[in-house]
């Protein structure tokens, strides 16, 4: 498969031949309920369908990263949402993907909300618990281009763990991953990960959502 519109580099950053299908130690992954990780949940021509895609589309550059909104357009600064926020359906190139994780059984509903996150390299994003009376029980976040290491931290241990983002992976937040940990990207340009340094490329994310509409008051 020729990719042409964009270095290969940020398509996969570590080697298909010698990485296992995941480097996740999947038993330290259990310990956080509700967190699971999903490697290959698309195939590399839906990847690069994907990427396609949404570089098509208009980004936005109201944040130090740009985005792309879906679905229901998310105030930051407020941490609301509701109904006059709504922007229209999910796009035609996601929306079989939206579907798809609700009839495998990750979502209890088809997402309605869709968030797509740029990270160039060096790029992070702060740890949060995405927004409680905003959004429903579960996150649900599929990685695209280059790899990361994503930060869990217990709220109130400061337990923490580290989960290696691979392209085409699928990172799924329920119950005390959901409410219970924050999750955020450190900024910087390489990543450590069992011993091995991994550097990063552009990386894009798309996290699914439900909302809640009528969101009252909000709370940090």
């Amino acid at each position: 498969m020729q990719i042409s519109l964009f270095d290969s580099s940020a398509i996969d950053n570590t080697s298909s031949e010698t990485r296992p299908k995941t480097l996740n130690d999947l038993a330290l992954l259990s310990n956080v309920k509700g967190l699971l990780y999903i490697p290959e949940y698309i195939t590399k021509e839906e990847h690069l369908s994907f990427w396609q895609s949404v570089n098509s589309e208009n980004w936005l550059g109201d944040l130090k990263r740009r985005v792309q909104h879906y679905g229901y357009k998310y105030d930051y600064k407020a941490r609301f949402i509701d109904y006059s926020m709504r922007i229209g359906e999910l796009p035609d190139w996601v929306i079989g993907l939206a579907k798809r994780l609700h009839e495998d059984g990750y979502m209890t509903a088809i997402p309605d909300q869709l968030i797509v996150n740029e990270y160039m390299q060096g790029q992070g994003i702060a740890s949060h618990v995405d927004c409680e009376p905003c959004f429903g029980d579960t996150i649900i976040s599929l990685s695209l281009g280059s790899t990361c290491v994503m930060d869990f931290t217990n709220k109130m241990s400061k337990e923490k763990i580290e989960v290696f983002l691979e392209p085409r992976s699928l990172v799924v937040l329920k119950e005390d991953a959901r409410y219970l940990w924050t999750h955020g990207i450190a900024g910087k340009k390489t990543d450590q990960f069992k011993g091995q340094k991994y550097e990063r490329d552009t990386r894009i994310s798309l996290t699914f959502r439900n909302v809640i509409l009528n969101s009252c008051e909000i709370k940090k």
